[in-house]
């Protein structure tokens, strides 16, 4: 992966909060490394990004949580992938061109 994407394997969690949501935890040393890569990109702590999962890609915001940042798995992208809480998918998420 080039400096600006990084690919990751995790296991999807559920965080609740007003409304469920699914995500793939980004492995802590990763997480270090995209914050870095991202400063001047990230705004109240989340890092804007283009994730794809298998074939679908999709913008979000990855949140930082407990030292890491947290991917959301849109639900769109979670019924084409047929992906949910509890499967390990493969992730690449990359910062969007500035």
């Amino acid at each position: 992966m080039s400096e600006s994407a990084w690919q990751f394997e995790a296991r999807l969690i559920e965080w609740r909060g007003p409304a469920p949501f699914v995500f793939a935890p980004l492995p802590h040393d990763l997480s270090a490394e995209l914050k870095e890569a991202a400063r001047g990109l990230m705004y109240w702590g989340q890092v804007p990004v283009i994730a794809t999962i298998g074939a679908t890609e999709f913008e979000t915001a990855m949140w930082p949580r407990e030292g890491r940042f947290l991917l959301p798995i849109k639900a769109a992208a979670q019924r084409t992938e047929g992906i949910d809480v509890g499967d390990t998918v493969t992730a690449v998420v990359r910062l969007p061109l500035t």
